[in-house]
């Protein structure tokens, strides 16, 4: 019954259609398109983390916002623990976001040496943990990851960045929102219109990153 369900759902989505027309890999890519036309994440020319990566939706969006396949563009850097299929202009890399391994990767990809440094202007994570079916056991498992991505984008972002993170509604994010609203100027909860109305996603946007010593 669920799986019918979900193909019902599919079949009526519009947003699903439209990604198809667009050569879009997921419907997600049109809930990054209306975060980026709201808060104007991503800039021609800026560096993007697109960790959990895989379909590619979203580095898709990113390549053709920051202008990626330019010679004088900005650059995409899509993680993932899975295999993903090339997206023009965009680096792909396939690894645990959370390992030393990861950090070091990236660094290479953007010239700076397994040294690292705070090099990058956008960190997002669209990435959702396993569902158990627990409502409060999923929550507890989505902020989890979520604070995983942003110790992540802690260590990377410039002075100024960005990081945007899928969440749930659910009272558990408290401490996370404490951290965020500490280290940026701006820290916004946003549910884009390409987001299913009946889901209890939403996302958080923080911008302009303070990086201090953290």
């Amino acid at each position: 019954m669920s799986s019918q369900l979900w193909l019902e759902r599919q079949l009526n989505d519009p947003y699903v259609a439209a990604a198809k027309r667009a050569g879009y890999r997921s419907r997600a890519a049109f809930k990054l398109i209306e975060l980026d036309d709201r808060y104007g994440l991503l800039k021609p020319g800026a560096v993007v983390v697109d960790l959990g990566a895989a379909p590619g939706g979203w580095t898709q969006i990113a390549a053709e916002r920051v202008r990626a396949a330019d010679a004088r563009g900005g650059r995409v850097i899509a993680i993932d623990l899975l295999a993903m299929d090339p997206v023009p202009g965009a680096t792909i890399l396939q690894a645990d976001f959370m390992t030393d391994r990861a950090l070091e990767l990236l660094a290479r990809a953007l010239g700076e040496g397994a040294g690292g440094g705070r090099h990058v202007d956008l960190v997002l994570s669209d990435m959702a943990a396993p569902t158990t079916g627990h409502g409060r056991t999923d929550h507890l498992r989505i902020i989890a990851l979520c604070e995983a991505a942003y110790a992540f984008a802690r260590d990377v972002l410039r002075p100024g960045g960005a990081f945007v993170a899928k969440v749930f509604q659910g009272g558990a994010e408290a401490t996370l929102l404490a951290r965020l609203k500490r280290d940026f100027a701006s820290v916004r909860h946003a549910k884009p219109p390409a987001s299913r109305a009946g889901s209890s996603e939403t996302y958080v946007v923080a911008q302009d990153f303070r990086a201090r010593d953290l």
